[in-house]
């Protein structure tokens, strides 16, 4: 995240075989694959971008005392309810579903569209409200709102060219939910933000979506880039604009920046003081805690650069701003840790999985999506194929659009931190857990992981009091015969 090219504001195990069999899964496993709350950093301005329009595709969300079951519903405003969710359970009590174990991988920089606008068939614009299959889904739209048709997203354009991806540049873009400045009329516009990865590329993906369930009205919390995005995995709410601060940590030095941590409860904290257990994976973390300089890139790194992407970024994990988890060995490993903790018995609760810059899909520096998609498909299978399948749910997020297009307007700025959403983003439910086939209309966003984790392991939801007591849960991916509980959309 360092560099002003990455931030520009600047076989199949015999237990999955069986899984398979008696879950019904399909593609073997997926192997085919609201008032505001205070600033924690007071010399951060938190100002508010202007509310976007509804977004076109999506019917007014229905009253609060609609059904819960959620299969097919839609939900114009992540801001579902105001209440939290409580039951009679001790926080350190088992969990209220069969879910036991959580691993949520983040990705980078890429839009629905650009990744699922030729996977999804319905027509632009049609708002379809069945749920099964990619014909019930929106199809990106042959041309944007400027007339111009979509470039080739490819290996080589991908690492071609990043498109920018600052807060200013992604508002002017989106333009109050018009979604018609991304190739002409911003100072940032270009025919390459409009951009739709070929099936041949992202195919494990679109498998997973067949597979499992797909979220199709899943948005950026906030506008801007990448770290800004991922602090609400960790507190539902904002904290800095862009990449305007690195934690003072491990590989800190090789990506420039004001270095600040900052004070407040994370989901880890509200899981680790229940009993759960919580670590972040992340590729190149040993190497950046060992390096007393910056480098050399590792071998395979197409940029050969001493610096993102081919250097592990800390500002990529959001939990390293804080106090407790910084550096903290107990749940900062580097990723090579996990398939060891898979194979040992010691997989923890949550699960925060980063790869390497040149592995996140980031456009840019000679960066490929294949060689995301192939470490993508190396956790989903390793997980899948272990004792661990029958009591994991995978999560498969992307931090951000990356200043791609998508056609999808943002909901309305949230009521809680007052900042506006971004793009609409890939978001994948993955394993036994996981609906087959399906496709959610349920806006979601970051903070919906949070609140599904507080659901599922802690009783109540909203206690982070932030964006998390007012969001929508995921459920409406999760199956319920499986989970064992109707967890709240």
């Amino acid at each position: 995240m360092g560099t002003t090219t990455r931030r520009q504001a600047p076989a199949r195990s015999a237990l999955c075989a069986a899984l398979v069999a008696s879950q019904g899964l399909s593609a073997g496993c997926g192997d085919d694959g609201g008032g505001p709350v205070p600033n924690p950093s007071p010399s951060v301005d938190a100002g508010a971008d202007a509310s976007p329009d509804r977004a076109p595709d999506t019917p007014p969300a229905p009253d609060a005392a609609s059904s819960t079951d959620g299969a097919n519903s839609e939900e114009t405003n992540p801001e579902a309810s105001g209440d939290v969710d409580v039951d009679a359970r001790s926080p350190d009590a088992p969990t209220k579903s069969r879910i036991e174990h959580v691993i949520l991988i983040v990705q980078e920089n890429h839009t629905f569209d650009s990744y699922f606008g030729r996977y999804c068939t319905a027509p632009a614009g049609s708002r379809p409200t069945c749920t099964t299959g990619p014909e019930c889904c929106e199809a990106a739209p042959d041309r944007e709102p400027s007339g111009s048709t979509p470039v080739t997203l490819d290996d080589a354009a991908t690492g071609a060219y990043d498109p920018n991806h600052s807060r200013s540049c992604e508002a002017a873009e989106i333009n109050g939910g018009l979604m018609d400045r991304y190739v002409r009329g911003a100072s940032c516009s270009n025919a390459s933000n409009f951009g739709i990865a070929p099936a041949a590329v992202v195919a494990k993906y679109h498998a997973l979506a067949q597979s499992y369930a797909l979220a199709a009205a899943y948005f950026q919390p906030i506008v801007g880039a990448t770290a800004s995005n991922n602090m609400y995995f960790a507190v539902a709410h904002q904290v800095f604009y862009d990449n305007d601060f690195y934690p003072p940590t491990s590989g800190a030095d090789c990506g420039g920046g004001t270095k600040r941590t900052f004070t407040g409860d994370t989901i880890a904290d509200l899981l680790v003081r229940a009993g759960y257990t919580f670590a972040t994976y992340a590729e190149g973390y040993a190497i950046a805690q060992k390096s007393a300089t910056c480098g050399p890139a590792p071998a395979d790194c197409p940029a050969q650069v001493s610096e993102y992407p081919c250097l592990f970024d800390p500002s990529d994990i959001p939990f390293q701003y804080y106090a407790t988890f910084n550096d903290n060995p107990k749940y900062m490993k580097d990723f090579v840790e996990l398939a060891a903790d898979i194979d040992g018995g010691k997989m923890p609760t949550f699960a925060y999985v980063k790869s390497i810059g040149y592995r996140t899909e980031h456009p840019g520096s000679g960066t490929t999506i294949s060689a995301g998609v192939t470490f993508v498909d190396g956790v989903v299978q390793k997980v899948l194929g272990s004792s661990y399948a029958l009591t994991t749910l995978v999560l498969l997020a992307y931090d951000e659009g990356g200043g791609y297009f998508d056609h999808v307007a943002p909901p309305p700025a949230s009521t809680v931190d007052g900042e506006a959403y971004g793009t609409r983003l890939p978001f994948l439910a993955i394993g036994r857990f996981a609906r087959k086939n399906f496709v959610s209309h349920v806006t979601m966003e970051h903070s919906s992981v949070v609140k599904f984790l507080e659901y599922n392991f802690l009783g109540a939801t909203g206690q982070l009091k932030a964006r998390d007591a007012v969001v929508n849960n995921i459920g409406s991916l999760l199956d319920p015969a499986q989970v064992g509980v109707v967890v709240p959309d």
